[in-house]
């Protein structure tokens, strides 16, 4: 099996490998929520959606990212987008015990985005315990980074309410949605890490 080629369910989303079939439910989810998406480039009308998805496709076969639709359970509506990308593969030595591995050394979780209906929903909490425990237990990857713009504040409250480490800041780092050489937050969680923040994560869950 591909490692794009995987459905992550919980109880409340699905994360399903991302599609052009996808279109019509993105651009539904996006529709209205300009300031929403101030600081996130999410692509508005169907031409723009559609060139979006596209993209997300090639980096998918060039093997840079595992992009999906996070579809909500409840009703089967697509309400969003998220990804693996910049999926680092480090050189062993032919005689490391990790020679050969077909999965990721390091990966980061981004290009993450919800409508505004499900904004402080148990939505992207579970999105992210899900591609979490995907990367660390099944990839078993060392490190997950998250980077988001050092403006958005939003976001850097929600990336800090997973559990993942402030590293700093990267400046002019990547170019943003307003077509600047934005700053960006970087953050972390690495693999030592990862039982406790799975911890919080599920009692947040269970709460919800």
């Amino acid at each position: 099996m591909k490692i794009h080629d995987v459905v992550l369910a919980g109880r409340f989303v699905r994360l399903e490998p991302l599609g052009l079939d996808h279109v019509p439910g993105l651009v539904s989810a996006a529709a209205g929520n300009g300031e929403l998406y101030k600081w996130t480039t999410v692509p508005q009308g169907p031409e723009a959606t559609r060139k979006y998805v596209e993209t997300a496709l090639a980096m998918r076969d060039e093997g840079k990212a595992v992009p999906f639709a996070t579809v909500r359970l409840s009703d089967g509506a697509v309400i969003g987008s998220t990804r693996f990308f910049d999926l680092e593969r480090w050189a062993w030595p032919e005689s490391h015990p990790l020679s050969g591995r077909q999965t990721p050394d390091v990966c980061e979780i981004g290009y993450t985005w919800l409508t505004a209906p499900a904004i402080r929903t148990p939505a992207n909490t579970e999105a992210k315990l899900l591609m979490l425990t995907h990367a660390f237990e099944t990839w078993q990857v060392f490190r997950v980074c998250l980077h988001t713009d050092i403006r958005n504040e939003r976001s850097r409250a929600a990336i800090e309410r997973l559990g993942a480490r402030f590293e700093g800041i990267l400046r002019s780092h990547r170019l943003a949605s307003d077509f600047i050489a934005r700053d960006s937050g970087r953050y972390s969680i690495i693999g030592v890490e990862w039982p406790g923040v799975k911890q919080a994560l599920l009692e947040r869950l269970n709460r919800s």
